[in-house]
């Protein structure tokens, strides 16, 4: 595991609020289902979840998987699934088909159903919980799940405020819940892809720093789509001389031909926002895990 300590404190009240509040009607849930964002499989799961839905079947549902490295994000679900989890590849953003999900759900709700009928209890509908770090598309998933705008959807984090019902048929039901993370970002790059991929507010950590990490990452791992989308072919050791090659190429100039790298570092953030940068996995398996 990486070990490289940063003890960010980002941990708005509303998310102690929210761990608090599941954990006061987690034994009203049936099945939870933890939305990840596919780009950084390891950084976007919470990381103190069992504590606060207990031992309730749970189903990770990759999402945003037409913009990861698929070679790269197989190996985090190959991971969880041999640890047991049910794990489901989505793109949300695509209208993609939900039978498989609901399958699987109504499969571990047989389970439930079935201890209930064991001590005498009448069958229920399904009641699921949907947990998740803020923009991973938990409001995407339940607007597919209804077939209808029931919650509003942003690209930036902190869009759902409450705990929410919301009925998804006669037999399921949803518990929508705030964007959690935990109270520490306490490894390094854990940290700095929360904020690339847009999980956490961008003032959280210096945009400056974000920027440098995000074309270090790309020119790490993924060269060509580092040279296709900014011309870059080698990232030079002072990283201002890099924002003044991309602030060249793409136009971010102040009067007097000065760079504007407020703007440049925006046309990198926005990149990767609006889905531009893809194919990219930021957690890498053989780092992470076999270190």
């Amino acid at each position: 595991m990486v070990e490289n300590k940063t003890n960010i404190n980002w941990y708005p009240g509303h998310m102690a609020k929210t761990k608090r509040l599941i954990s006061e009607k987690i034994n009203l849930i049936d099945v939870v289902y933890e939305v990840v964002d596919a780009r950084m499989p390891y950084s976007s799961k919470i990381k103190d979840i069992d504590a606060f839905i207990k031992n309730k079947p749970k189903i990770i549902i990759f999402n945003k998987t037409d913009l990861c490295d698929r070679s790269e994000t197989e190996k985090w679900i190959k991971f969880y699934e041999e640890k047991g989890f049910k794990v489901i590849s989505l793109s949300l953003e695509k209208n993609p088909d939900l039978k498989q999900l609901i399958k699987i759900t109504n499969e571990l709700m047989e389970e439930v159903n079935q201890k209930r009928e064991n001590k005498g209890m009448l069958k229920r509908k399904t009641r699921i919980l949907i947990v998740g770090i803020p923009n991973v598309g938990k409001s995407t998933l339940i607007n597919r799940l209804v077939g209808k705008k029931a919650v509003n959807v942003g690209n930036k984090p902190g869009v759902t405020k409450n705990l929410d019902w919301i009925r998804i048929n006669d037999n399921m039901e949803l518990l929508d819940s705030p964007g959690i993370l935990w109270p520490k970002l306490d490894e390094q790059n854990v940290a700095f892809n929360l904020a690339s991929l847009t999980a956490i507010r961008e003032e959280i950590l210096p945009l400056y720093d974000v920027c440098e990490y995000i074309i270090n990452t790309l020119y790490k791992h993924y060269p060509e789509i580092l040279k296709s989308r900014f011309g870059i072919e080698k990232v030079e050791e002072d990283f201002v001389e890099t924002l003044d090659f991309i602030g060249k190429k793409r136009g971010c100039l102040m009067r007097g031909g000065e760079i504007n790298y407020d703007k440049v570092m925006n046309v990198i953030m926005n990149d990767i926002k609006s889905g531009i940068i893809k194919n990219i996995t930021f957690d890498r398996f053989d780092e992470i895990i076999k270190q």
